[in-house]
């Protein structure tokens, strides 16, 4: 019995008539952004005996164009401690690309290659986004070229901790399905404009995605392209979160229960710290209370480098006042 005479085949050679709404924004959105997502290919040194000194591959990611003249934006963690990068076009084009800056306490890069006239995507008001809008993410998860997933806007104003222990702030969470080779891709809004930079996963759990927001990383692009790094304040000092006791809060009249430990003063930097000394207890900057080293990196912006600066500490039980000149971070 020929089995497929069961079945009845339907060839159809154009489904646009069947698309529904959704379906068509999705095609409409992958269809304008073809041409500026890109595949990066990243080689590193390498430290196996047999290889060892050679160029190598050492994994992919995702980028995408945000200049008509060659700049483009990826995940910091892709291309850290890359000696070649190689950027691939959907039409099969290949181009070495150099790093141009980046910033680990945002996992931002700005890549650049040596090609013009080039259709750069238009990045959105990250501010103006709203839970349940659709989410578009295109990529190249596991070596899968142009892989497009979509969902929605889960959640905003996620934190997420970056490799080198800062914290980003104001976080896209998306269930738009990601996957290693994702990173560095852009999250898409309904109009094709980017909202957001694919960046993690939570690999124990399904649909659990983060993107940073786009209004950062436009931000934090725009520093690496004028000066090849991130201005950020500091004051030398090594740190790290402390539980205070009911005592020291009501004798202080503190209103935090935390406050931020100094262990290491740090000497001869680009900032005076001569106040400080190992052993107090950062509870106060400018007025504002300090509960962690997390608010404390949150004050020291760029704006405080080179500012007299009041800090309010716990020494010996009691709160006295000091003040720092913070200084530019030097990478």
């Amino acid at each position: 019995m020929n089995n497929s005479s069961l079945f009845t085949h339907t060839t159809t050679t154009n489904d646009g008539p069947l698309l529904d709404a959704y379906s068509s924004t999705i095609t409409s959105i992958v269809s304008s952004v073809a041409d500026s997502v890109v595949h990066i290919e990243v080689r590193k040194k390498s430290n196996d005996k047999r290889t060892k000194g050679q160029n190598v591959p050492a994994g992919t990611g995702s980028g995408f164009i945000i200049s008509s003249d060659g700049f483009i934006i990826t995940n910091n963690h892709v291309v850290d401690a890359a000696e070649q990068i190689m950027v691939s076009f959907t039409d099969g084009r290949r181009v070495n690309a150099e790093i141009k800056g980046k910033d680990a306490s945002t996992d931002i890069a700005v890549l650049k290659i040596d090609d013009t006239g080039l259709k750069a995507l238009q990045l959105a008001n990250s501010a103006n986004l709203q839970v349940g809008q659709i989410a578009v993410a295109i990529g190249n998860p596991m070596g899968l070229q142009y892989t497009v997933t979509a969902g929605v806007v889960s959640a905003l104003g996620r934190t997420l901790r970056a490799n080198n222990g800062r914290l980003i702030d104001d976080v896209i969470q998306t269930d738009a399905a990601l996957n290693p080779g994702n990173s560095g891709g852009p999250l898409l809004n309904s109009h094709g404009q980017v909202i957001g930079v694919n960046t993690a996963i939570v690999a124990s759990a399904q649909g659990l995605c983060f993107a940073i927001a786009s209004n950062l990383a436009e931000y934090i692009a725009g520093q690496l392209i004028l000066h090849g790094n991130v201005k950020r304040a500091q004051i030398g000092i090594g740190a790290q979160g402390i539980n205070l006791s009911n005592r020291m809060i009501a004798a202080n009249r503190l209103s935090t229960q935390t406050g931020v430990y100094v262990y290491e003063i740090i000497p001869d930097g680009h900032f005076h710290n001569q106040q400080l000394r190992k052993g107090d207890i950062i509870v106060e900057f400018e007025g504002l209370p300090v509960a962690s080293v997390d608010d404390l990196h949150k004050m020291l912006n760029f704006k405080r480098i080179g500012q007299k600066t009041q800090l309010g500490v716990l020494r010996d039980g009691h709160r006295v006042n000091v003040e720092v000149t913070p200084g530019q971070v030097t990478l």
